[in-house]
């Protein structure tokens, strides 16, 4: 007979050490990540937390804080759910959290209320810790923009310019209105003046005198099949119906505000810009953010979120956050030709940085030898003694007027010149399309800005400068787009994108900073 031994032992059974840590390997990005931030005082920016007299006690808030950013570090960006996950599976953050288990709804809190207004600062000290520790140079800042699809709806547009042109169709049928009005109020003497434009607040009051000379009463209307409405209930009906519609128009040119053209239904802040992932396949803009950010030496120095389609609006912008943050303007900032034009070029002068920033025709103007040297370009013509423009035909330009360009900010002109004979020009094919004098607009002083900017890119610290400039910049953007699969704006309006991307940034900066010194050791 076999023998029949009992086992009461249980495979999963509890075992030492009980210390989490002695779990993890000394180069595990935890302790890295733990020890990196011990150096700086993150209580200072968690004191306003308001404590609660019942209830259980609150979670550390610096701990909180720490295996938020830690998220953010690890997978560039992380859901509330995948935070509460990771506190119950992941020893990591175990470790960070000391073995608490907040749920989603309390990281939701935290990021929101305790975060949303200290988080920029956050990101400044940890930036500051990192840039000492690596030397980074603050000088040599290397700029690049990319549009992030906002969490909105793609077909819920509101277009200003439509806006303008379906109230001004409005007035046009308020005026009928008032019209028709005025022909039944003959008999009392009564009548509504009509203009050009109206307000709501002038179509309520009017629709109050109209039921005080009607004796109007609404409890009187009808409505629905079989019943008709008298003149009077319509007439009112349609004041009404005009005042609402004017203030949703009012309301919506208010939300795009003057430097916006558009925004979404569900997202107000959201702005209708071209990006380049066109996936829907039928060439339609889609509501989304312009992200702003300056390199350097690999780190994310300063980041800005902008509603604005160009990036050349976004230069400005994102050089007064840099001021604000270091206390100096970067010497050397460069940009591809999305940022190059008189104003930004003028805004560098004013503050004593170097011009690095292509300007679009930047590319032909240096490869294209035979654009470059083209006789017929208005920058080719030569001057005579006198001062006049000499076209190859040898007839002068003579000067014609100034003419103001829209949209600039320091008052820059172009000047116009008027040929005084072209006919009977043998060059007439290759110098001019028209029947008439050749013009031409030319503005020196952005042309010899044009020069200096070609001279510097063309040096040997221009060239090093652009091969960096789209190894850090446009790879950042790179880094975070594919490797770390950050591709769409998770929250809505302007101030909780910013939250969202300065945790994004913050992430990067630590994901850099110890890959950074995980290399270092291997090499020692």
């Amino acid at each position: 007979m076999k023998n029949q031994t009992t086992t009461y032992s249980k495979s999963k059974q509890g075992i030492l050490p009980m210390f989490i840590s002695d779990f993890l390997d000394i180069c595990d990005p935890v302790l890295t990540f733990d020890e990196f931030m011990e150096g700086i005082d993150l209580a200072k920016y968690l004191r306003n937390i308001p404590e609660h007299e019942t209830g259980r006690i609150r979670y550390n808030p610096v701990n909180m804080l720490k295996t938020v950013l830690f998220g953010f570090m690890t997978q560039g960006y992380m859901s509330l759910r995948e935070l509460e996950d990771n506190c119950r599976v992941n020893i990591r953050f175990m470790y960070l959290i000391d073995n608490e288990r907040p749920s989603y709804r309390t990281f939701s809190y935290f990021i929101n209320d305790v975060l949303g207004d200290s988080i920029e600062d956050i990101f400044n000290d940890i930036n500051k810790k990192i840039f000492e520790q690596e030397n980074v140079d603050l000088n040599h800042l290397y700029i690049d923009g990319s549009k992030f699809e906002a969490n909105a709806n793609k077909y819920s547009w509101v277009w200003k310019k439509a806006t303008e042109k379906s109230r001004y169709r409005l007035f046009e049928k308020i005026t009928a209105l008032f019209h028709e009005i005025n022909t039944d109020l003959e008999w009392s003497g009564l009548k509504i003046e009509a203009n050009v434009e109206y307000a709501p607040e002038q179509l309520r009051e009017i629709a109050d005198q109209y039921a005080k000379v009607w004796n109007v009463d609404r409890s009187d209307f009808v409505y629905g099949k079989g019943h008709r409405k008298t003149c009077q209930q319509r007439q009112y009906e349609k004041l009404l119906e005009y005042a609402s519609k004017l203030e949703e128009y009012i309301e919506k040119v208010n939300i795009c505000g003057p430097a916006r053209n558009s925004y979404s239904k569900t997202d107000h802040s959201a702005t209708f810009m071209r990006i380049k992932t066109d996936y829907m396949g039928n060439d339609q803009l889609l509501p989304a953010y312009n992200v702003q950010v300056g390199v350097a030496d690999e780190y994310i120095a300063v980041v800005d979120v902008n509603q604005y389609r160009s990036d050349m609006d976004c230069f400005v912008p994102l050089m007064e956050q840099f001021k604000k943050t270091y206390g100096f303007y970067p010497k050397y900032p460069t940009a591809d030709a999305g940022y190059g034009s008189y104003n930004n070029y003028i805004y560098c002068e004013q503050h004593d940085m170097e011009k690095y920033m292509k300007f679009t025709m930047f590319k032909k103007e240096t490869e294209d030898k035979k654009y470059h040297n083209d006789p017929f370009r208005a920058v080719n013509f030569r001057f005579n003694s006198e001062g006049y423009m000499i076209c190859p035909n040898e007839k002068r330009f003579i000067f014609s007027h100034r003419r103001a360009v829209r949209g600039n900010e320091y008052g820059r002109q172009e000047e116009i010149y008027v040929c005084e004979d072209c006919s009977n020009c043998p060059y007439t094919a290759q110098c001019k399309k028209t029947e008439n004098n050749r013009t031409i607009r030319i503005n020196q002083e952005l042309t010899a800005m044009h020069q200096e900017v070609i001279e510097n890119l063309e040096s040997i610290h221009g060239a090093l400068l652009r091969m960096n400039r789209s190894i850090q910049a446009e790879g950042t953007f790179g880094i975070m787009k594919n490797d770390r699969n950050y591709k769409r704006i998770v929250r809505r309006g302007i101030n909780s994108v910013r939250l969202e991307i300065f945790l994004v940034s913050i992430g990067q900066n630590l994901y850099k900073y110890h890959n950074k010194k995980m290399r270092l050791q291997k090499s020692a």
